[in-house]
């Protein structure tokens, strides 16, 4: 089931729950989804929206000084389970070769097509920064 989907049938399982806070997030959510020209979005365009609304919420979260969001609990149900510093780390280290790169900062595009968006791109730049082949 695609994620846009899924967010849908959550929706209508949080209104019947009244559970007003997931409710009031996955509008928020479907809400942005509305705003886009295709109405058939990928997931991929869906985790790229969520990670901007919780970048956004988050912003607002340093703001206000505020120590925790409902909505951003609810954005996190649907990202993928993001690779851990170790598990990047093992990936470069068995499949790139820095000897290709005039520096090691090049190799970032192979390594973020490989991850996707289950890699934090400012942490795949601070693990180059520190690598030590």
């Amino acid at each position: 089931m695609k994620l846009q989907e899924q967010i849908k049938r959550d929706l209508t399982a949080a209104m019947k729950a009244k559970d007003d806070p997931t409710k009031d997030a996955l509008r928020v959510i479907l809400g942005e989804f509305s705003r886009l020209e295709n109405k058939d979005i990928s997931d991929d365009d869906v985790i790229k929206i969520l990670k901007k609304l919780i970048k956004s919420e988050n912003e607002v979260l340093t703001r206000t000084g505020a120590a925790d969001s409902q909505f951003i609990t609810v954005c996190e149900r649907y990202l993928p389970r993001m690779a851990t510093d170790e598990e990047v780390r093992l990936w470069i280290g068995q499949n790139v070769d820095f000897a290709r790169y005039k520096n090691k900062m090049q190799a970032m595009g192979v390594i973020m097509k490989h991850f996707g968006s289950t890699a934090d791109g400012n942490a795949v730049k601070r693990i180059l920064q520190d690598w030590q082949p």
